[in-house]
C-alpha cells in the first residue's frame, strides 16, 4: 500500500463556474436535476464526475467540486435515482440496481454535447469519484464501462461483511480495463470501518493508492463535516442501524473538516494529475 505524493497549496488558477440544468433519461422516464463546475472559460478539459453518498445528494461535497474545477477539470454531478424516484428510495435492490446506470447516464449525457456551458469535456481523459455508496459506485462503473480512466473511492461501501442497516452492495472487480485508483478512507470510519477498506484495496487490480485520513470519520468526506457528524449522531436511526450512534466519537475527538478537507482536496488532484495526465490549459 502506497500513498500518493501529496501536492503543495497553490493559488486557484480558474475562475469557477456552476451551471444547474434537468437532464432526462427516456429509458427510465426520469428527470435528474444536475450540476457541472467548470473553469469560467471555454475549452476542452477533463471530465470528473462525482457519485454522492445514500442521504446526499449532487451537491453533498462541494468543497471538492469546487476545487477541482478550480484547477482545470469540468465536474458533474446528479441526484442518483434514490433521491428523485420514490419508489426506490426504500428499495435497497432498486437503489443498488440504479446507481451505476445513473453515472452511465450522466457521462453518455456530458458526451452527447448538450450541456449549457461553453466548457466540453475531453473524451479521453475521464475520471469518477465518489463517497459511501458514491464510492462504491466510482469502484463498480469501471466493470461496465472502459472509458474510466481513474478513481477516487472516498470511503467506500462495497466490503464483503457490511455491518447491519448498511448497504449490501458488492463489487467484482472484474474491470476489463483497470482505471488508476486511489482509496481515501477514514481511520475511525464507524460505517465503512478501516479492515473494510483494506479488503477492497486487496482486491482492486491494476495500478492503486490508499491514504488513510487520521481521526476522521465517515462525514469527514461531506460538506459541513461537524454539523453533519453530530445530526448523525443524534439522529433516530432504525433498530438495525441503531449502533451507528453509540458508536461514533463526538466531533471534538476528532479532526476538523477543514484538516480532512484540505487533504482530501490534496491526495485527489494528486492523483487525478497523473492518472489522466492532465495539460494545464485546454
Amino acid at each position: 500500500m502506497n500513498s500518493p505524493a501529496s501536492v503543495p497549496s497553490a493559488p486557484e488558477p480558474f475562475a469557477v463556474r456552476t451551471h444547474t440544468f434537468g437532464a432526462r433519461d427516456p429509458s427510465r422516464d426520469r428527470l435528474f436535476p444536475c450540476d457541472i463546475w467548470c473553469p469560467n472559460e471555454p475549452g476542452v478539459w477533463p471530465l470528473i464526475l462525482f457519485s454522492h453518498h445514500s442521504r446526499g445528494n449532487r451537491r453533498s461535497a462541494t468543497y471538492l467540486t469546487t476545487y477541482l474545477a478550480s484547477h482545470g477539470y469540468l465536474v458533474a454531478a446528479l441526484d442518483h435515482s434514490e433521491v428523485i424516484a420514490p419508489e426506490i428510495a426504500g428499495n435497497v435492490q432498486g437503489f443498488i440496481a440504479n446507481r451505476v446506470p445513473d453515472a452511465r447516464f450522466l457521462l453518455d449525457y456530458m458526451l452527447g454535447g448538450a450541456i449549457p456551458c461553453t466548457a466540453r469535456p475531453d473524451p479521453d481523459r475521464i475520471a469518477i469519484v465518489g463517497h459511501s455508496a458514491g464510492g462504491w459506485t466510482a469502484l463498480a462503473l469501471p466493470e461496465t464501462d472502459t472509458r474510466i480512466q481513474a478513481v477516487v473511492a472516498l470511503a467506500p461501501g462495497g466490503a464483503s461483511n457490511p455491518k447491519p442497516g448498511i448497504i449490501p452492495a458488492t463489487l467484482s472487480f472484474n474491470w476489463p480495463r483497470p482505471p488508476a485508483t486511489l482509496y481515501i478512507v477514514a481511520e475511525d470510519d464507524v460505517l465503512t470501518p478501516i479492515a473494510g477498506m483494506h479488503e477492497l484495496y486487496s482486491r482492486t487490480p491494476g495500478p492503486k493508492q490508499m491514504v488513510v485520513l487520521p481521526r476522521a470519520d465517515h462525514l469527514h468526506f461531506v460538506d459541513n463535516v461537524e454539523q453533519a457528524h453530530e445530526q448523525l449522531r443524534a439522529a433516530s436511526l432504525p433498530p438495525e442501524a441503531s449502533w451507528i450512534s453509540r458508536e461514533m466519537r463526538p466531533i471534538a475527538e476528532l479532526c476538523t473538516g477543514e484538516e480532512a478537507h484540505r487533504q482530501i482536496q490534496s491526495y485527489t488532484l494528486a492523483h487525478l494529475t497523473t492518472a489522466l495526465s492532465r495539460r494545464i490549459a485546454p
